[in-house]
C-alpha cells in the first residue's frame, strides 16, 4: 500500500491495523470515531498539529518493509 497526505486513515487501519500505535503516539486517539476514519492523513494532522510529511514517511516505511 502507497500512502499519502490524502489517504483516508480508515483504509489504512483496514489494511494493517498494526499502524494504529503510529497513529497514537502522535495524538490521534479516536481511531475507532466514525469522523475519524473518513479523514485523510493530512486533514487529521492538521487538527492535532502534526507534520503529515513525516507520518506518511513512517508508514510507508512500515508497508515497504512488509512487502
Amino acid at each position: 500500500m502507497q500512502i499519502t497526505k490524502e489517504t483516508i486513515i480508515g483504509d489504512i487501519l483496514d489494511t494493517d491495523f498494526e499502524v494504529a500505535p503510529y497513529f497514537l503516539e502522535i495524538g490521534m486517539h479516536c481511531l475507532g470515531c466514525p469522523a475519524s476514519r473518513g479523514e485523510s492523513i493530512e486533514e487529521a494532522c492538521a487538527v492535532h498539529g502534526t507534520d503529515p510529511d513525516a507520518l506518511v514517511k513512517k508508514l510507508n516505511e512500515h508497508f515497504a518493509q512488509k512487502a
